[in-house]
């Protein structure tokens, strides 16, 4: 069953046209950089020539149309043809080049899940699939809302799996994956991306590793993607009611770094809450879940701050957020609930 509609956030809030079912993510006036993600794979195609692109008919909705525009004799338009798409990267990879394939996350993991796991993951091969689109970051519905593309791909053995969560973590990671051997499921957020991550003070992304954004007390916010922005914004607004939030950073999904997270649990007795922008069925949180039951870690309480187990509403993206949760406003009314 769907989350119900928070009406009293919802009430403040001016009426949004449909326009807003392809908002931003980011909030009024906030810091961004305008596609990180092709910028980035065009810095590096030029150190690195064996790198290509190929896209499902999406080259400007995932950014790759700038990796065309400066390399256009390794740029593939493969059409609206996903598992053509995967096949034809797989190959490519097989001739020691480097493909980074870009479609939508629910075209690339429902449609193409076969070509994934047999041509490219069995085979080990050096393919970096990135998808736009992740969890509840367009209003457009069932059809184009991605909730479950980790738990899918969390299934592929050996398949690494990247959630950034802002520019600065898109930016750093391009050249990370690509020189990790192997294939990569990476979550895109395209165009206006929000820069956060530069604010806290010595942070890098690193593949395969999970980092303490901030510390506090009374709660451990394990986030990736977006809602790690979110826990930030949460965790400066509770400070005001004097409620100490620490954020644990994950934005490397698979492998899963386990023993950053049992440590942040482990040793200060407070409650955890997993956020991020997806299902609550088999993505970070359970991840998570299992992880402290296998190294035998209680926390003072556990709650998952994840997307419902239901087919999403289409409408207003802020609307959208607010009703299932994972807005700043209502993530932080939960919180503060969850700890009474």
């Amino acid at each position: 069953m769907n989350a119900p509609v928070n009406t009293a956030v919802q009430a403040k809030k001016p009426r949004l046209t449909t326009s807003a079912m392809i908002a931003s993510i980011a909030s009024e006036g906030q810091r961004t950089t305008a596609a990180p993600f092709g910028k980035a794979l065009v810095e590096l195609a030029a150190q690195r020539p064996e790198i290509v692109g190929l896209t499902a008919d999406l080259a400007k909705y995932t950014d790759l149309h700038l990796f065309a525009q400066a390399y256009p004799d390794r740029f593939y338009q493969m059409g609206m043809a996903e598992q053509l798409l995967m096949g034809a990267a797989g190959g490519m990879a097989k001739e020691g080049l480097v493909p980074f394939a870009t479609t939508y996350a629910v075209f690339g993991t429902r449609r193409a899940y076969d070509f994934i796991h047999q041509v490219i993951a069995e085979e080990n091969l050096n393919v970096k699939i990135c998808c736009a689109l992740p969890g509840l970051t367009t209003g457009y519905g069932p059809s184009h809302q991605a909730t479950e593309d980790l738990a899918m791909m969390r299934g592929i053995p050996g398949l690494t799996i990247v959630d950034p969560c802002d520019a600065l973590d898109i930016e750093q990671a391009v050249p990370q994956i690509a020189a990790h051997k192997g294939p990569v499921y990476m979550r895109l957020l395209r165009g206006q991306v929000p820069r956060v991550l530069d604010e806290v003070e010595g942070y890098r992304f690193e593949l395969g590793k999970a980092k303490l954004l901030r510390d506090g007390a009374d709660v451990l916010v394990i986030s990736s993607g977006l809602l790690t922005m979110r826990a930030l914004e949460v965790a400066q607004d509770l400070a005001a009611d004097h409620i100490g939030v620490a954020v644990l950073h994950c934005p490397t999904i698979k492998p899963l770094d386990e023993a950053a997270i049992v440590e942040a649990v482990r040793y200060q007795h407070r409650l955890v809450v997993v956020a991020e922008n997806h299902s609550v069925i088999g993505g970070l949180g359970e991840a998570v879940a299992s992880t402290l039951l296998r190294h035998r870690v209680q926390p003072a309480g556990f709650q998952l701050a994840g997307l419902p187990d239901a087919f999403l509403d289409a409408g207003a993206l802020p609307t959208l957020h607010d009703r299932y949760g994972i807005s700043r406003e209502v993530l932080g009314t939960r919180i503060k609930t969850w700890l009474r």
